[in-house]
């Protein structure tokens, strides 16, 4: 049978690189190759790169069968650039390495840092990289130098392209190059010297045409993405930095950036936020001609209907809820590392628009979280479109830029264009400073009609801007597919011809990224429409921007909440298509391992995702659905009789505390090993770390004469599970919570029956919602009766479990977990000694819901000399006893911990079966909070 030429390339990359890391299932093809546009192809793999080599060879392979590829960091690109139908290629967290260099002034770093995270690692310094764009806590450094995107404040001086030094890139071949050495570039030239001729005589000829060379010029004064980075060609002579800078927003079509460079910024210490309101537009748009000339870092406009699609957003003004129509906004800052001079700046300011119409006296914020709410709004503003758009409608973000003299006239006629098409729900809102506007609307492209009235409008929006206002027709969000037909229309035919030329010049065969940029059909953004179809009421309002992804515990193993989400459309589509049932009865029950199996249903998506979906939620309610009449009538009987299921399961701990005694770590790992995989993954996997059996809780005795009583309940797993059979700390944490209070002179109060007692958690996330409902109204009733309708405080030992109670609980009930008991009610009772020690400290997902990281690093601070936050761990995928059932979660959500926390002596979180995946995974014991709060605190003199 003839070999294709896919089939060949899968078989040599097989000699390079696992098959594991090499995916050509449907479903996972499928949800790996969709990202944040709305555009859809389908790869034929996808492929997991490590490193740089791996990559390398994976081009050589693509050159020698000719077969296309496509490099992928985040997927947040928004015009149709990330995806494939040949092969795609994830850049993952194994490229996120990064190093400062000279006094903070350059940093180095890897193409999978995410740009948030390159900005935290140089704060200390006073520093930050240049591009700034909205998406830059789930966008990668590979995409943002990829697309070249900017943002709010770097504006067209600091963005990737300005502020690039050097950088590692590899050509279509295989061929590396490193334009920061001097051996690189000489090797480069003597294999590639065509690349580097044919550069220079393009500059010769560009520089010798002074019209082209002018144009090319003064299109960048503004900001544009549209075609290549032509700018590179006038404003260098060097072939090395004109080859550099044309790879910036090339995305991907060029080459492949394994690592760059950037000149660092200054970041301000201090910084003044405005939110400015007009009557009009116009008002508006005059206010920004005035600021543009003031110590301004960003002026961003908000018309009225995205005042509208926010004002219920938590901080937001008062001023913005029931506005007068043709209302808008400017979100003005300013900032300075001179706390006198931000205030002189900010009345400049203030004097300079004082003689345009506004609606109230502007005013400037100080506040770093006040000013992060309007940040974050703006921020949000294109998803939260996509969030009141009818299900099976796309949302689209189109994203141009007028000349500064041209901006408010641009605004009103694109205004009228939005209205002429009658798309009503249209918002409008930018970087007035740069005159680059986003326009942000919704679309059926399930009807002819619909897709014929979106060609038009898009047909009279480009003429209006490329030709009538010589703007550009994208601004920062790249080129993509979505505006390759309109290139040569704003650029012309001489300069379209010169990015063709330069595309065969670097990519003779077209192998990378095909159709984005350079692209024949005139159709090619009406083609390939990605479909929205109906999937659950939890997630239709889903864009897929990606922007959860960095916070998901299973990104790295299975799927992730966007992925849970197309796919889960996919398969809706699929059911009533002509796809043969049994095909379809298999990607559901692999869905059901990707998809719901491995989600932790933890809920820190949602703490990301600008509509405020909770994937975890939808994930529940599948399990629920998917759950047999059998296993409910098992989850009623364990409900009813929880005490003694309790008691089995201590024995079953006993009983292989045991084993582990008698046997030792080695023969138990590997026994449960065997069993792992003789039950086909049936029986959930010990661990060194399982913990023993909790023992009885202590009768306390009752003081009647003290008024200061709490009410404990500890949670069903602190009731059940003790230390694990290794750690030094031997007491059960209800003991020591127990003698905490004492210690802070409480009298100790229980509720009856608690042996039967159950927040509901355990139900709920496994599907069973009606029978952890019953148990939640066990507790709430007996928690009512034992606080005497609430006259005294409810403690509950695990967060998981509270945050849960504090859902479900009687609204008389004063509840409270570990971390805000020790804040606010032992201070007073209790002095904190710092023991000397360096300690680590886990926030659950739940403690990161509940708001509770800051007030647990402060309490971890009153304890211990020196506390430790690991960055980016987040979930511990443990989810319960998932963990147990599905070690690989666990594993893959901590796979950066032990290297953050080797220098610590223990560690401390807020939930029993968390403690046993981070103590496993870490090399340190952790455990309860409470434990360090009783070693650093003593009794108040008196």
């Amino acid at each position: 049978m003839h070999s294709t030429p896919h089939t060949a390339f899968y078989n040599d990359l097989l000699s390079i690189i696992p098959k594991k890391r090499i995916y050509k299932d449907p479903l996972q093809v499928l949800a790996y190759g969709t990202d944040a546009s709305f555009y859809r192809l389908i790869p034929k793999m996808v492929v997991d790169a490590e490193n740089e080599e791996e990559v390398l060879q994976l081009l050589r392979f693509a050159d020698k069968h000719r077969v296309p590829v496509t490099f992928r960091a985040a997927g947040t690109s928004l015009s149709g650039q990330g995806i494939s139908d040949s092969v795609l290629v994830r850049i993952g967290d194994s490229w996120r390495n990064y190093r400062i260099a000279e006094n903070a002034t350059r940093f180095v770093v890897q193409p999978g840092l995410i740009g948030g995270h390159a900005n935290r690692a140089l704060l200390p310094f006073g520093r930050k990289i240049g591009p700034d764009p909205a998406s830059i806590d789930s966008a990668k450094i590979g995409g943002i130098v990829a697309n070249n995107a900017s943002g709010m404040c770097c504006g067209v001086a600091e963005n990737s392209y300005k502020t690039l030094h050097s950088m590692r890139l590899a050509l279509y071949d295989g061929t590396l190059l490193d334009t920061a050495c001097e051996e690189s570039k000489q090797a480069f030239e003597e294999k590639h010297s065509e690349v580097v001729k044919g550069l220079l005589g393009i500059r010769e000829r560009v520089m010798e045409d002074k019209e082209l060379a002018d144009l090319i010029a003064k299109k960048f004064k503004i900001k544009n993405t549209t075609g290549y980075s032509l700018n590179a060609i006038v404003d260098f002579d060097d072939p090395f930095e004109i080859l550099q800078h044309l790879m910036v927003g090339s995305e991907g079509t060029l080459g492949f950036i394994s690592e760059v460079t950037y000149r660092t910024v200054i970041e301000p210490k201090y910084k003044a936020t405005a939110l400015a309101m007009f009557p009009s537009l116009k008002d508006a748009c005059l206010a920004t001609m005035e600021l543009k000339k003031q110590p301004v870092s960003a002026v961003e406009l908000m018309d009225e209907r995205s005042l509208r699609s926010v004002s219920d957003k938590p901080g937001m003004p008062d001023s913005i809820k029931g506005i007068a129509p043709g209302t808008t906004s400017l979100l003005i800052e300013t900032a300075s590392n001179d706390p006198f001079e931000i205030e002189q700046k900010v009345e400049a300011i203030i004097a300079s628009i004082d003689h345009i119409n506004k609606i109230e006296p502007v005013e400037f914020c100080h506040d770093p979280v006040q000013c992060a709410r309007f940040w974050a709004v703006r921020k949000g503003l294109f998803p939260a479109v996509g969030a009141v758009r009818d299900v099976g409608t796309t949302v689209i973000i189109e994203d141009v830029a007028f000349p500064a003299e041209s901006f408010a006239e641009g605004v009103a006629r694109l205004d009228e264009l939005l209205k002429k098409y009658k798309y009503d729900l249209a918002i409008m809102f930018g970087h007035a400073l740069e005159g680059n506007l986003h326009f942000v609307f919704t679309q059926d492209f399930g009807i002819d009609s619909e897709i014929e009235r979106y060609q038009a409008f898009m047909d009279e929006v480009c003429i209006m801007v490329a030709t009538e206002y010589k703007g550009s027709l994208k601004a920062e969000h790249g080129t993509g597919r979505n505006m390759a037909p309109f290139v040569e229309l704003e650029w012309g035919k001489k300069a379209h011809d010169l990015m063709r030329e330069i595309k065969k010049l670097l990519d003779p065969y077209n192998l990378l990224n095909p159709g984005v940029i350079i692209n024949d059909d005139p159709r090619a953004h009406l083609t390939a429409l990605k479909p929205l179809p109906a999937a659950h009421d939890i997630v239709d309002k889903c864009i897929e921007c990606g922007f959860c992804e960095p916070v998901c515990p299973s990104a790295n193993v299975t799927f992730t909440p966007r992925q849970r989400i197309t796919s889960l459309r996919e398969l809706y589509r699929l059911k009533d298509s002509s796809i043969d049932q049994k095909e379809l009865k298999k990607m559901w029950a692999e869905y059901n391992y990707l998809g719901i199996e491995t989600c932790a249903t933890d809920g820190l998506c949602h703490t990301r995702c600008p509509v405020d979906i909770n994937t975890g939620s939808m994930i529940k309610e599948l399990r629920a659905q998917h759950a047999s009449s059998f296993a409910n009538s098992i989850a009623d009987w364990v409900g009813r009789n929880f005490s003694t299921v309790a008691k089995g399961v201590q024995i079953a701990l006993k009983g292989a505390n045991l084993a582990h005694r008698l046997f030792g770590t080695r023969v138990m790992d590997s026994g449960a090993n065997v069993l792992r995989v003789v039950s086909l993954k049936k029986i959930p996997l010990w661990n060194k770390e399982m913990p023993t059996s909790a023992g009885p809780i202590k009768p306390v005795p009752i003081n009647e004469g003290n008024p200061d009583k709490i009410v404990y309940f500890p949670s069903c797993i602190s009731r059940t599970m003790g230390p694990s059979k290794d750690d030094s700390e031997s007491t059960d944490i209800s003991q020591k919570t127990i003698q905490l209070l004492l210690k802070a002179g409480y009298e100790v109060l229980f509720p009856s029956n608690m042996q039967n007692l159950c927040c509901g958690q355990a139900f709920a996330s496994k599907g069973y919602t009606a029978q952890g409902e019953t148990k939640s109204k066990e507790l709430s009733d007996a928690l009512l009766t034992i606080s005497e309708n609430g006259k005294y405080p409810v403690l509950c030992d695990t967060s998981p479990c509270l945050h849960r109670m504090l859902d479900y609980m009687d609204k008389r009930l004063t509840l409270y977990d570990p971390i805000r008991f020790c804040l606010e009610c032992l201070p007073e009772r209790l002095d904190f000694v710092k023991v000397p020690r360096k300690i680590a400290i886990h926030p659950t997902c739940t403690v990161r819901e509940m708001n509770l990281v800051e007030p647990l690093v402060e309490l971890a601070n009153m304890c211990a000399e020196k506390v430790v936050l690991p960055d980016d761990v987040y979930c511990c995928g443990f989810a319960g006893d998932r963990g147990f059932s599905f070690p690989e979660l666990n594993k893959a959500a901590l796979a950066d911990l032990p290297k953050q926390v080797q220098d610590c002596e223990e560690a401390y979180s807020t939930s029993r079966t968390c403690e046993v995946g981070l103590s496993l995974h870490s090399g340190l014991k952790y455990r309860n909070i409470m434990y360090l709060v009783d070693d650093a605190t003593v009794v108040k003199k008196g």
